[in-house]
């Protein structure tokens, strides 16, 4: 095995032609095994189970190659680790991750430059299992998330203190079966990480439970040392206070609680819509807090499914552009954010956030929106609007 290793090293440095020839040489059956071997020592998986007195958690990593594929299971539990063994006590099925094996060599020893994602996925157990334990129970144990998100940062080759691991850590859903949020979080909340912010999320967790949730917020305290954390939740949660946690009692509905609130503890860098995915509130939420917000700050919206689901958030899918909805008010955003280059302005009624927003991000059911200065100008636009007869086009003004 070590003089594998020392061909797939060299390989990875010559880049990925020379990596899926030394596949096709060792043969993938033995560069799998390899590479399990090296994810699985660097992943310290051990930690996990000596956490654990009787959960049993199971994992298979399937390296794929030119339409083949090789597999292994690695179970996690009070017995330690093991390779190639199904876990007999589990009572979950295992999650698959998937990824090419030349990707996989470039993620382990490759240069840091050449390390992606591309080919990867996770195969969560069945949504009518996964789905079926929210809401019947029992819940699903932090081990079983922990495994896979240990494996994945191996293969991403993250830094120690991925926002990640700290949503796994505290148990926030940020990145489970249901979201995968924390590796957008961690792109755009990194530059702020060392600074003195202040960060408002609405929506604690734990619903009437006065005892439950504020996972989020214990993640936000660690992944921000020198932060200032803030819950809004519709249910009294004082007791999940601590120091640099507050938490406060308001109703997203109603903007004047939203205001009063913000006028005692904003202004704020970051402000995080998780609450009730309704669309009137996320939308009233959003127009009442986007004002206290910092100049460069970042306001996120999480959970967009409810503007498409009508039953659970009274959300819909006849018009996928209307403004009465979370994703059609934020498409309109957009024309906001280019709103320099409309030809015949009175065909849209300008909008108070025009000039403040500079940059708008969706990813799948979260958005970010970035305030700042938005007024760069458009000097085609202007001679378009104001002297069209130097390009010979028709007067915009007639």
């Amino acid at each position: 095995m070590t003089d594998t290793v020392h061909a797939l090293v060299e390989a990875a440095d010559r880049g990925h032609g020379d990596v899926a020839a030394t596949v096709e040489e060792i043969g993938l059956r033995n560069v799998a095994a390899t590479l399990v071997n090296e994810i699985i020592f660097r992943a310290h998986l051990e930690d996990l189970a000596a956490a654990e007195s009787a959960r049993v958690c199971s994992l298979v990593i399937t390296l794929t190659h030119r339409g083949q594929e090789v597999s292994a299971i690695v179970s996690v539990g009070h017995e330690g680790v093991e390779i190639g063994k199904t876990a007999r006590t589990t009572d979950i099925p295992p999650t698959r991750i998937v990824q090419d094996v030349c990707e996989t060599v470039l993620a382990l020893y490759g240069p840091c430059e050449r390390i992606t994602s591309a080919s990867r996925e996770i195969r969560w157990p069945s949504p009518h299992t996964m789905v079926s334990r929210l809401v019947n129970g029992p819940a699903v144990p932090r081990l079983f998330h922990a495994v896979v998100q240990r494996v994945v940062q191996i293969l991403e080759r993250d830094r120690p203190v991925h926002l990640t691991d700290l949503a796994v850590r505290h148990g926030t859903d940020k990145w489970s079966f249901l979201h995968q949020y924390t590796q957008h979080y961690q792109r755009h909340f990194a530059p702020l990480r060392d600074r003195r912010v202040k960060i408002c999320e609405i929506g604690v967790g734990g619903y009437g439970d006065a005892e439950a949730g504020g996972g989020s917020l214990s993640m936000w305290k660690e992944f921000f040392p020198r932060g200032l954390v803030y819950g809004v939740d519709i249910a009294d949660k004082r007791v999940l206070d601590r120091p640099r946690i507050t938490t406060i009692q308001a109703d997203q509905s109603d903007p004047e609680a939203l205001r009063s609130m913000a006028e005692k503890f904003g202004p704020f860098d970051i402000v995080i819509d998780d609450g009730s995915h309704m669309s009137p509130h996320v939308i009233s939420s959003f127009k009442t807090l986007f004002p206290y917000l910092t100049e460069n700050g970042i306001y996120a919206i999480e959970d967009l499914h409810g503007s498409y689901w009508p039953e659970l958030f009274g959300g819909s899918e006849d018009d996928l552009n209307s403004p009465d909805f979370t994703v059609g008010f934020l498409k309109q955003l957009v024309d906001g954010l280019n709103h320099e280059e409309l030809l015949e302005r009175e065909k849209r009624a300008a909008q108070s956030t025009d000039k403040l927003i500079k940059g708008i991000h969706f990813y799948h059911n979260l958005a970010f929106i970035d305030k700042g200065r938005n007024e760069e100008g458009s000097p085609l636009a202007f001679a378009l609007r104001e002297a069209p007869e130097i390009l010979g086009l028709k007067d915009y003004n007639e």
